[in-house]
């Protein structure tokens, strides 16, 4: 059985504990086994990063450093923490001046980088570690009938150039794992167009703007659901039909859920089991289909 540290970061353990719950029961399932990392502190994400970049690093350096100590890979859920932790796992194995830098503020904390270990995200492990043909082996109920719109977000991909996740212009991770589930993974306009996700709570109106433009388009495609691996994302599509409905008066009612969530319909666990009632986009209509 291969074994990851994991780091759950902010959002997902506050915010969204279906997305964790569904993440843990599927990767079990498929012989993946997942161990907490203590004392975990925030990625070191962008808005810190775009202040102080030392600062961002030495907190990614730092949480890697725990999975370093158990002598585990990393994964991670958030695509926002998986940009920060691999972006800095990748840079400060090959600047030795900066790792450097960087082990001298860790020495503070009585911590060191060693650069010994990956970070991946948790598609990764899926397709790499588990592979498509054992997902599709272990699948008890096909999506057959189901039209997923796949959303990657902006995260995942970018800085293609470190991150090596995916084709930054043309992705197949998501739909490939999407497929492997029996479903339809659709195409749809302007697929790999922001959410507006991390504008809320700055711009609030423009950020609502460009979700619904968003599912005005998965709308228009005949979605059954739509899938996402950022939480940030997951809000900006689920909760933000909510204010479409209360703002532009506009009905979509699509379900959106987490990748794992998906995965886990297929491979037979009880949705009862999946918190999906935490979703504030009913997810009645998908069940049914799927039933």
């Amino acid at each position: 059985m291969t074994t990851y540290g994991l780091f759950l970061g902010c959002t997902i353990p506050a915010r969204q504990p279906s997305y964790e719950l569904a993440s843990r029961k599927a990767l079990k399932n498929l012989g993946i086994e997942l161990v907490d990392l203590d004392k975990t502190t925030c990625c070191g994400p962008p808005p810190i990063e775009s202040v102080d970049v030392k600062t961002s690093l030495a907190i990614a350096a730092y949480n890697i450093s725990l999975a370093e100590e158990l002598d585990l890979d990393m994964v991670t859920l958030c695509s926002g923490c998986f940009q920060s932790l691999a972006k800095a796992n990748v840079l400060l194995k090959e600047e030795e001046h900066l790792r450097e830098e960087i082990n001298e503020i860790l020495a503070k904390t009585g911590r060191k980088f060693r650069g010994n270990k990956d970070v991946k995200h948790y598609l990764q492990v899926l397709v790499n570690d588990v592979g498509l043909v054992e997902i599709k082996n272990n699948i008890a109920k096909a999506l057959d009938n189901l039209r997923v719109a796949s959303f990657y977000g902006c995260h995942l991909l970018r800085p293609s150039s470190l991150l090596k996740l995916d084709d930054v212009e043309r992705p197949r991770v998501l739909d490939d794992l999407i497929e492997a589930t029996g479903a339809k993974s659709i195409y749809y306009r302007n697929k790999l167009k922001c959410c507006g996700g991390l504008l809320r709570g700055y711009e609030d109106d423009l950020a609502l703007e460009i979700a619904r433009e968003k599912m005005m388009n998965i709308s228009k495609a005949k979605a059954d659901c739509v899938t996402t691996v950022c939480p940030f994302c997951f809000v900006a599509l689920d909760m933000g039909q909510l204010q479409m409905k209360s703002k532009f008066n506009e009905v979509y009612e699509i379900p959106v859920l987490h990748y794992p969530e998906l995965l886990c319909l297929s491979l037979g666990v009880d949705p009862k089991d999946l918190a999906l009632g935490t979703h504030r986009t009913k997810v009645d209509s998908l069940l049914e289909k799927i039933r």
